[in-house]
């Protein structure tokens, strides 16, 4: 029996914006090594990396003389990029995931499709415009530039919340749940593409 093939990327993604190198092995032990400039971020992408047990690594050098958003959005285009190239032709994944996950009141229901289409929908009010210095619409813009280049859908709903910290926090671990049920290795499926149309 042939070993499984590895399921990692590693790519650069350079404009006159931002300077971005991503490292992904989607069956990793939930490493992470960050350094975007932006501490919230990282703490975010530390919640993908230990939830989904992906080992990640993110270097970013943005304009943040400017704001964030440039960094964060061009984050998210890379790692899609990343996730693109690392789950290949999606044989033998489960294909859909989901995850509730609560953090004291707020409350938030990922679900993820792979399904070679990009689409988001994210319904969430967010209880503060920032939160340590990130813009809290940056979240938005950063799941975006995922799914356009990962090529899925993404619906994000935070359910119950006041405090914006409490409520991003639900929506990454949420995320990276939902990620690590659609990614794992669906036994029954003999290794067959999850779709009647025989291609994702």
């Amino acid at each position: 029996m042939s070993a499984a093939p590895k399921r990692k990327a590693e790519l650069r993604r350079d404009t006159r914006e931002t300077r971005i190198r991503v490292a992904l092995d989607l069956d990793g032990s939930g490493q992470a090594r960050l350094a975007t400039g932006i501490g919230f971020f990282d703490h975010m992408l530390e919640q993908i990396a230990r939830h989904a047990l992906f080992d990640l690594e993110v270097e970013a050098a943005g304009d943040l003389h400017v704001d964030g958003h440039h960094t964060v959005e061009d984050v998210g285009i890379a790692l899609g990029m990343a996730m693109a190239q690392a789950v290949g032709d999606k044989r033998g994944i489960a294909r859909f995931g989901h995850a509730c996950v609560p953090l004291d009141e707020a409350l938030t229901r990922v679900v993820v499709d792979f399904s070679g289409r990009p689409g988001l929908h994210m319904d969430v009010v967010f209880g503060a415009a920032t939160i340590g210095g990130f813009d809290t619409q940056l979240a938005h813009e950063f799941f975006q530039g995922f799914v356009n280049h990962a090529q899925l859908t993404l619906h994000i709903d935070n359910l119950k919340g006041t405090n914006a910290h409490h409520q991003c926090e639900t929506i990454f671990k949420a995320f990276a749940r939902a990620l690590r049920m659609a990614l794992a290795h669906d036994a029954r499926s003999a290794g067959a593409i999850p779709s009647t149309k025989g291609i994702l």
